[in-house]
């Protein structure tokens, strides 16, 4: 393939892609296939002579979309919404296009310095005071692991990097378990251990004790143990659960350690100034992650962390050999050396693009809709008989259950999944087996949310 035939192949998928979209509702959200279905039906080994891409797109159409789970689709409730507004499409076409490597202002000034104002504006519509700077990641998990490198480095006077960990102190992490796996990970990844990932007790909202959190770095420091760090919850990923915040980031003040809030879903729900008090207290962090890709329509991969002082990130993840340098420039900011991959995506064009097609109204709009939504639902679930709604809307999740048990619930979500009008995934909250329904699709209506209580009152019906 060459350009001039890019250009036409380019008309023909941006074609596609309108219907394709405008189709959506109209297939399963879940893919109805058995493990193994699409790699049986490509061929063993890749094609010795080129192939004409007639037959490359006839193939696609008939293998990919109808074997995928459509993560567009407006009955898309599962897991978080991994949201792909329309204007975030057109930046990564041209994104694409350019196929730059951004690791450096050199390699990509506009890149760069379209990050730093992109992330401001972000920082300004969420309500954070303004000494927050902050870089892109690919994800919450990349941008946590870098917050738990900061604390690793920062708890050993930034020893490890060049000495290693082995014959150190042994070091702390502090966090419920309403926090995302992604924390375990970090901890795993970064050398300190999912062993001293300290699981912090919380009260009955699901909150971090921050009493119980000052007793455990005491205990730890009274038993010889170095404590690194604390990560805060705002929003956790199974049941929506909030630390609170100020109360926990005192503590770790007073303790002399930094403190990490993972908002990846909820954060974006801020720029709504009524749900601020959710997080109060998020100023005194030291760090805090959000995901514009989550609910705010700028498409996978794009994550925002914002960091109090850079410096100790910087000093941690920052890599300079004599072949990166930007001779004879300063006063340039390099994002590769507040994260760990030295390549970077040209991700702030599709976040400029969304903040500047639907603006900070539009947006709010969104969420506003889908949190009044949620409580519509879970208002309508609660009235159907046997149903019990299980852990309250917050925001735009919340979780419901069957009150004849695990066993029933279980068969009810795959009853739900299933049909394919809607798709829900399930999680476990105290003990208990719940399904979760989590509202944030881009292009949701109220009645494409309302579906989900027609296809479970529709199932126990038919199923008594």
């Amino acid at each position: 393939m060459d350009h001039d035939a890019l250009r036409d192949w380019s008309k023909r998928a941006a074609d596609w892609a309108h219907a394709y979209h405008a189709g959506l509702r109209d297939r399963p959200v879940r893919a109805p296939l058995v493990p193994g279905t699409v790699a049986g039906a490509l061929p063993a080994a890749a094609p010795e002579a080129p192939e004409p891409m007639a037959a490359i797109w006839a193939d696609f159409e008939r293998l990919v979309p109808g074997a995928m789970t459509h993560w567009q689709h407006p009955r898309f409730f599962a897991y978080f919404p991994a949201n792909a507004a329309p204007a975030s499409m057109l930046a990564e076409q041209l994104a694409n296009a350019m196929a730059a490597q951004c690791m450096l202002w050199q390699t990509s000034p506009a890149a760069s310095e379209m990050e730093t104002v992109t992330v401001g504006w972000l920082r300004d519509a969420l309500g954070l005071p303004d000494h927050f700077a902050g870089t892109i990641h690919d994800s919450a998990t990349t941008a946590t692991l870098a917050a738990v490198v900061t604390m690793r480095e920062r708890a050993l006077g930034h020893a490890g990097n060049a000495e290693g960990l082995a014959g150190g102190p042994r070091l702390r992490l502090y966090a419920t378990a309403e926090t995302h796996s992604s924390v375990d990970k970090a901890a795993r990844v970064a050398g300190i251990g999912q062993a001293n990932l300290v699981r912090v007790p919380t009260d009955a909202d699901l909150a971090m004790d921050a009493g119980a959190l000052a007793a455990a770095i005491a205990a730890d420091r009274a038993a010889g143990l170095q404590p690194a760090g604390v990560i805060l919850c705002a929003g956790g990923t199974s049941v929506g659960a909030f630390d609170r915040i100020g109360e926990c980031v005192a503590v770790a003040r007073a303790a002399g350690l930094p403190a990490h809030v993972d908002a990846a879903w909820a954060g974006s729900a801020m720029i709504c100034p009524e749900f601020r008090a959710l997080w109060a207290g998020v100023e005194g962090a030291d760090s805090v992650v959000v995901n514009p890709h989550k609910w705010l329509g700028a498409q996978f991969d794009c994550t925002v962390q914002f960091i109090a002082d850079p410096a100790p990130q910087i000093r941690a993840l920052g890599l300079k050999p004599a072949y990166l340098a930007t001779a004879g420039v300063s006063a340039v900011t390099d994002y590769n050396d507040w994260t760990i991959p030295l390549g970077r995506r040209f991700r702030a064009l599709k976040l400029w693009f969304v903040l500047r097609a639907y603006g900070l109204e539009g947006l709010r709009a969104r969420i506003r809709n889908h949190v009044a939504w949620a409580a519509g639902l879970a208002a309508e679930l609660a009235r159907l008989p046997g149903v019990e709604i299980v852990t309250p809307p917050v925001l735009g999740l919340f979780t419901f259950a069957l009150a004849a048990g695990d066993g029933p619930t279980e068969a009810l979500l795959a009853r739900i999944n299933d049909d394919g009008r809607v798709y829900l995934t399930p999680t476990r909250h105290r003990g208990r087996a719940v399904i979760r329904v989590s509202v944030g699709q881009f292009d949701c209506t109220r009645d494409d949310v309302m579906t989900v209580a027609a296809v479970v009152a529709g199932l126990l019906g038919r199923t008594g």
